[in-house]
């Protein structure tokens, strides 16, 4: 490692801050926490930095012996233009895979988006997670659970199938007031040549227009509304969908918007679809309603309690641009501690600032029992490095022959793993990993 003496000082706060604060234990246990106490701790490592463009989470699997990653962007964009950038690599394990050079990269065939009016992909799309499906011995039958954008100028509101949006008091985007805000869906992409061509298997979750958070209210220069920044696990032979919920619970109307309201309804959400219904997924998800997954998939869903940042610790309601709440779940299943393990970030201010990373855990392996789903532990502080955004954490194998005989990725890990998020800086921006994350029971 090179690191100017500055840096050096600044790596050694980091580290002692991050491992006191990974350590303390919280005095307000969330839902199913007793008696299960997973212990962790964050040891520094050489520097590793990610050569191509990230901005999601990282989407990967094992095809046959090879490990291949889906990161980066395509489709149209009203505000950032279009974009190619959803390109893959491959390699024998994961660090030559992550290592790749930009020009190593494979761009796959996409799905063209659908001129305005008509039934089709449109907007941006980001691959969040891969499923493989085991059924298929080859393991190049994938489904890409992707996060999808949209704006009322490339998707206007139809009064027909009530989808698209209305070009009304519509709230400030990420690049300043002339900009307008995205809204966020999620959906599904499927392809059966181990990524090398995707056929788009339509929307899994979306909010309509009545739920979007619109001028005066929503100040906080990120989403209008809608569903997002996913991680998906199959478990009790349902795909269970971890995303951010960011519209209003109910329908939003300027005269008596509540954002207590809101509050209560936002956060990181669960929903899920039957395996079988991937290949035709619209309409077909269930989100949780507060006692089961009973709720639609573009009607309101109640989010997961224990994840939610009480409102005398600094919540709030996502629109609001200067309160709390965690975003950008990555889910993955512990074999050591045999148990589900989640991190996401911590927005604190406008257009997703927030320096800090989170981690929680379920000890539940089949979500689909009871209240399973919800049962997370309070957030504990992971990771914190001041003056920097931190965005997209993810938990990731190594090239150790444990990681590659079994096969690890992002959703499935063992004692050990390395901890990549996304750093932002006025002047700089990378996807990198200074740290293991080595656990204990």
């Amino acid at each position: 490692m090179n690191r100017s003496p500055a840096a050096t000082c600044l790596f050694l706060i980091f580290t002692i801050v991050d491992f006191i604060s990974c350590n303390e234990r919280s005095s307000d246990k969330g839902s199913g926490e007793v008696d299960f106490h997973p212990q962790f701790k964050l040891i520094p490592s050489e520097k590793f930095t990610f050569n191509n463009f990230v901005d999601c989470n990282m989407a990967e699997a094992w095809v046959a012996d090879t490990f291949r990653i889906f990161p980066g962007k395509y489709g149209e964009d009203t505000v950032w233009g279009g974009a190619r950038d959803l390109k893959f690599a491959s390699g024998k394990n994961s660090n030559e895979a992550f290592q790749s050079r930009a020009s190593n990269f494979t761009e796959p065939q996409l799905p063209p988006n659908a001129p305005i009016g008509s039934h089709g992909l449109h907007g941006a799309v980001w691959f969040e997670t891969i499923f493989q499906d085991s059924s298929d011995p080859s393991g190049r039958k994938l489904y890409a659970v992707y996060h999808n954008e949209n704006y009322p100028e490339n998707f206007p509101y139809d009064a027909a199938t009530g989808k698209g949006y209305k070009n009304q008091n519509w709230p400030e985007g990420l690049r300043g007031s002339t900009s307008p805000a995205a809204v966020c869906r999620i959906g599904i992409m499927k392809s059966t040549d181990g990524g090398h061509s995707w056929e788009n298997k339509g929307i899994f979750l979306e909010d309509l227009q009545s739920r979007l958070i619109l001028k005066q209210h929503n100040t906080s220069k990120t989403f209008a509304g809608g569903v997002g920044d996913p991680s998906a696990v199959a478990s009790d032979g349902y795909l269970y969908l971890f995303y951010g919920e960011y519209g209003y619970p109910g329908v939003y109307n300027e005269k008596d918007f509540d954002p207590a309201k809101e509050w209560r309804g936002q956060c990181i959400s669960v929903a899920r679809i039957a395996l079988p219904d991937l290949d035709d997924p619209e309409g077909k998800a269930k989100r949780w309603d507060g006692k089961g997954f009973n709720a639609d998939y573009n009607s309101v869903g109640a989010p997961i309690t224990s994840l939610q940042i009480p409102k005398a610790q600094g919540g709030g309601p996502a629109s609001s641009g200067t309160a709390g709440f965690y975003w950008g779940p990555s889910v993955s299943w512990n074999d050591y501690l045999n148990c589900w393990v989640m991190l996401m970030g911590k927005a604190t201010g406008p257009s997703w600032m927030g320096s800090s990373v989170y981690i929680s855990f379920n000890k539940n392996k089949e979500f689909g029992e009871g209240s399973n789903s919800q049962q997370w532990t309070t957030p504990q502080l992971l990771l914190n490095k001041p003056g920097l955004t931190l965005w997209y954490p993810s938990l990731q194998p190594q090239s150790s022959t444990d990681d590659v005989s079994n096969k690890r990725t992002c959703l499935r890990l063992g004692k050990n793993a390395r901890l990549f998020v996304k750093s932002n800086a006025p002047d700089k921006s990378e996807y990198s990993s200074d740290w293991i994350v080595e656990f204990e029971k």
